[in-house]
């Protein structure tokens, strides 16, 4: 099934490069529901749900498209979930959001399926996709600040230095210098084995406690939130979703595109600039996102550590269905979980160095050029400051055709991006956000 042998590879490797592979992704599942929570939706569904679309993405992708990639949702759309739609429009519910995503879900499932998919991608400026990847890192690397307790607001400044000798504040510092060292040194799993020290810090100090036990069996307070596609449909048209619709596929799409390639150029699985398998591998991910978004969790995506996984000698889908086993096992352990999410300075460094680590993509833009550069730079600058994806695409979206206007360079944009712009500008100019 997983054509071992034609890939180089035996069982042994396989399995090595899925634990690998789990053990600096499996942050995720405490993370997610962290960040979630703050939106209001329980704890423990979350977390179930977010194992649930793990598994069933990443599942997907061993048997259908056979490839070393993991599935599960994906980090900055959790935060634009929690934070700009749903945190900051007092009405609406987290239940309407999650409609949002089923829909961008049967979007990109669509998507998918046809070759408009290629088009949009090949539509969007490269650098535009560049800063939004940066502009995301800034965005949870500030979450992960402001948390702790790092960073807190001010009322003339906006933004302050926070109380450093708070117990949160050094136990997070503390935890970031860990988790970093062990970045430095190469280590597999460095994200989560860095959570783990914290957490074993944070227990003798006092600071975390386990009332509840370790294990439990998983549940889903409130069953399914989202039933079919009429009433998630009748909610984004009666709460004016469309733009927020987008953002989840825009940003679904580009992310997942660009790391599955990412990481089948490291594996060798790419003939020439084609991607064998390429619509089971995207349909793994639209899958995740609308299943997910039925339990309880925001948009999937292909999870850039699977390249650690490839770095071990994983090339089939035999390291994916290792992932996705774990992930299972991983479901039985809520308590212990939800006692260490509690504590934001345990997550935290792991927002601020996944925030750093998608800053990366800032050295692919075109600083040279104002009408490239501008635009990608307004998309990063804007995303942290006003605390929304959506608005920092929109930004830069109305920007860059403008700049190219006024250079001449009219041609060179896409029919697509100037339908974007429109689309965008009327959503910031008469639309609430």
């Amino acid at each position: 099934m997983f054509k071992l042998k034609e890939n180089n590879t035996n069982a042994k490797t396989e399995v090595l490069a899925g634990i690998t592979t789990f053990l600096t992704m499996v942050y995720i599942v405490v993370v997610n529901p962290v960040i979630l929570s703050d939106a209001g939706v329980p704890f423990e569904q979350v977390f179930t749900a977010t194992i649930i679309a793990s598994v069933i993405g990443t599942l997907w992708m061993a048997l259908f498209a056979n490839y070393p990639i993991a599935i599960a949702p994906g980090m900055g759309l959790n935060a634009y979930f929690a934070y700009s739609v749903v945190g900051s429009n007092g009405n609406i519910s987290y239940q309407t959001a999650f409609a949002a995503v089923f829909i961008a879900g049967l979007i990109f499932i669509i998507l998918s399926l046809t070759p408009f998919r290629k088009k949009l991608i090949e539509a969007i400026p490269e650098n535009l996709k560049h800063g939004i990847t940066a502009g995301i890192g800034m965005f949870i690397a500030f979450i992960g600040l402001r948390l702790t307790g790092i960073i807190t607001s001010h009322p003339t400044n906006l933004v302050a230095l926070g109380d450093l000798h708070s117990p949160s504040a050094i136990l997070a510092l503390v935890g970031l210098a860990v988790t970093l060292i062990l970045m430095t040194l190469n280590i597999n799993g460095a994200l989560f084995f860095g959570m783990i020290i914290t957490g074993l810090i944070a227990f003798f100090t006092g600071q975390l406690s386990f009332e509840q036990g370790f294990m439990s069996l998983p549940s889903l307070p409130d069953g399914l939130i989202v039933l079919n596609p009429i009433d998630a449909i009748g909610d984004v048209i009666q709460h004016s979703l469309y733009a927020v619709v987008f953002s989840f596929l825009l940003v679904t799409i580009f992310d997942t595109t660009g790391t599955m390639i990412g990481v089948a150029q490291q594996a060798g699985l790419m003939k020439g600039n084609t991607m064998p398998r390429a619509k089971e591998a995207l349909l793994s991910d639209s899958i995740a996102t609308t299943v997910g978004a039925m339990f309880g969790t925001s948009p999937t995506s292909a999870f850039i550590e699977s390249s650690s996984g490839v770095a071990a000698g994983g090339r089939t889908g035999l390291t994916s269905l290792t992932v996705a086993g774990l992930f299972i096992v991983s479901a039985f352990f809520g308590p212990l979980v939800s006692a260490v999410s509690g504590i934001s300075a345990i997550t935290a460094p792991a927002l601020i160095i996944v925030g750093s680590l998608m800053m990366g993509s800032i050295s692919n833009i075109k600083w040279g050029e104002i009408d490239e550069a501008f635009p990608a730079f307004l998309i990063i600058l804007s995303m942290p400051l006003t605390s929304s994806i959506a608005t920092g695409i929109a930004l830069g979206f109305i920007t860059y055709p403008i700049m190219k206007v006024a250079k001449g360079k009219w041609r060179e944009v896409h029919p697509l991006v100037y339908l974007f712009a429109v689309l965008f500008f009327y959503q910031l100019a008469f639309l609430p956000h």
